[in-house]
């Protein structure tokens, strides 16, 4: 049985991210029940840095993000959102994309690492996507669409390419690219084929260094190393440096999450340097 098949305590899910609006497979309940989770579950790794295993598992995932308040990655968040969704009654597939985020331009073409979802409601298919750290698409992006999408943040533009779309984002004036996502519908065995690549290959960048992030309604939160960036809405950009305790303090403070001691031998190395 695929993971998606299993379902998941609804009412668990919406007092984990506070949503207490209709639960009807409609466009609007979609948009709000996205910019709650954003909002309220971190994407984060620690685990990775950890040296855990990361279970995918759905009772697994549920515990984690759910019951222990916790966040996780791409596939833990995107795996979790379309049980929910489909729970709701959402036509919702699992796709596969290639990260092209700050990468270099001469770079060559990375694996096929990241979870994303299509999500059909009234004929539309729409992009969606509650798990990509700092730069999580806050709306639905209409697959259909090749002009500029706004979102509650930045602006977003979706173009085909010969394997799918490539997602770009627009920051700073200059469009950068996010992600370019296949059409085609992925299996479990392939997201788990990624998800070990992602959390034990020496080079994956998440057993680099610290990487949180929480997208609320005002700002954008970014904690990579022991570098905190809060961009709000309105374009102002906040930067600031922290040390071991600072860190623990955003980590429960502004991240929201559940500090545990054991964090605390990833921390030196997390806010040693400058990141």
């Amino acid at each position: 049985m695929p993971r998606s098949a299993v379902p998941v305590d609804l009412d668990q899910y919406f007092a984990r991210i506070g949503y207490g609006g209709p639960r009807s497979p409609d466009l609007a309940n979609l948009r709000a029940i996205i910019a709650h989770h954003v909002a309220t579950i971190p994407f984060e790794a620690i685990d990775v840095l950890l040296g855990h295993r990361i279970d995918l598992s759905p009772a697994a995932v549920d515990v984690k993000l759910i019951a222990r308040r916790r966040g996780g990655y791409c596939f833990e968040h995107n795996g979790l959102f379309q049980r929910v969704l489909l729970s709701l009654g959402y036509v919702a597939e699992p796709l596969i994309a290639r990260v092209l985020w700050m990468r270099e331009r001469t770079a060559p073409p990375p694996a096929w690492s990241h979870m994303a979802l299509r999500v059909v409601i009234d004929g539309v298919a729409y992009l969606v996507d509650v798990g990509f750290g700092s730069c999580v698409p806050t709306l639905p992006l209409r697959f259909d669409v090749a002009a500029p999408q706004p979102t509650t943040h930045e602006m977003f533009r979706l173009t085909a390419t010969p394997e799918g779309f490539l997602l770009k984002v627009l920051l700073a004036a200059k469009w950068s690219p996010v992600y370019e996502v296949s059409t085609r519908i992925c299996a479990d065995e392939e997201y788990d084929t990624a998800n070990v690549g992602a959390s034990t290959h020496p080079h994956s960048h998440f057993r680099q260094q610290l990487l949180v992030a929480l997208t609320t309604t005002e700002a954008r939160n970014v904690l990579l190393g022991n570098r905190l960036t809060i961009r709000h809405r309105n374009g102002q950009v906040e930067r600031r440096w922290l040390d071991a305790v600072a860190t623990e303090e955003a980590l429960i403070n502004l991240f929201g999450l559940p500090f545990q001691n054991e964090w605390r031998r990833i921390l030196p190395r997390a806010t040693s340097t400058p990141a």
